[in-house]
């Protein structure tokens, strides 16, 4: 169900123009996009269409190489990563990267440290993002010892604990078993419920449906269509990229 957004607020994010250069290769070219407070965004596209650079220019590990973004009215365009956590502003990973030789509720800690003095409010804080996500039975076991699903619910509570404004989420599905997949998705979905802003990065078009209010398809760096995720599937453009594939698995 898709939820209404109020048309004459500020968005919460707003990223204008932004192009990435890697050489002569534009990886992301003159891309604009608006994020509203409370709403899910999905990024869709093949490998190599500039999804993740996307993110990592959000997040800050990349500097555009032209372009602005703006972050609840500030423009972060050269904002450091710490920086931008600090604003709102989270991500997680496509390949999970946990510190494997800490402890579940250690990882989470380390997410939430700024925020409080002791290590007891650390770790009492930690517990409920730990529990949030379904992972109270592993509180103790070293990341290491993880599955990959369990790591994608790790990495959701390390966020989490970061009280982000904007969480992007790279491959929520990506890698995990077929079984871990619906729990993974009703995470998100409680997310979603609370009001929380997201940007998403998913291949699979039926949990775009599921979850996204709007989506934008990208190809080669550039934006190619956008609107509701069944508008975005319907676009003659995407239709011809991924003519017979049912799922429109992109």
């Amino acid at each position: 169900m898709i939820r209404m957004t109020d048309p004459v607020s500020k968005p919460l994010l707003e990223v204008r123009e932004l192009t990435k250069r890697f050489g002569g290769i534009a990886a992301v070219s003159d891309l604009s996009l608006t994020v509203a407070q409370g709403e899910i965004l999905a990024l869709m596209g093949p490998n190599g269409a500039g999804k993740t650079t996307t993110f990592n220019l959000i997040a800050g590990t990349l500097t555009p190489t032209s372009g602005t973004i703006i972050f609840d009215g500030q423009d972060i365009s050269n904002f450091k990563p710490d920086e931008r956590c600090k604003a709102g502003v989270a991500r997680t990973f496509q390949i999970t990267q946990p510190f494997d030789e800490l402890t579940v509720i250690e990882n989470v800690m380390v997410a939430n440290m700024r925020f409080h003095r002791t290590m007891a409010e650390m770790r009492r804080d930690a517990m409920r993002q730990v529990e949030m996500v379904g992972l109270a039975d592993r509180t103790d076991v070293y990341a290491k010892g993880l599955s990959t699903g369990q790591r994608k619910r790790l990495e959701m509570a390390r966020a989490m604990a970061t009280r982000p404004k904007l969480l992007l989420m790279d491959e929520v599905t990506g890698g995990v078993d077929q079984k871990s997949i619906p729990g993974l998705l009703e995470l998100v979905k409680t997310l979603r419920d609370e009001g929380q802003t997201l940007i998403i990065i998913e291949h699979n078009m039926r949990v775009i449906n599921e979850l996204s209010d709007r989506a934008i398809f990208m190809n080669q760096g550039v934006r190619m269509a956008s609107g509701t995720p069944e508008e975005v599937a319907a676009h003659p453009q995407v239709v011809e990229l991924y003519l017979g594939e049912e799922t429109v698995d992109v």
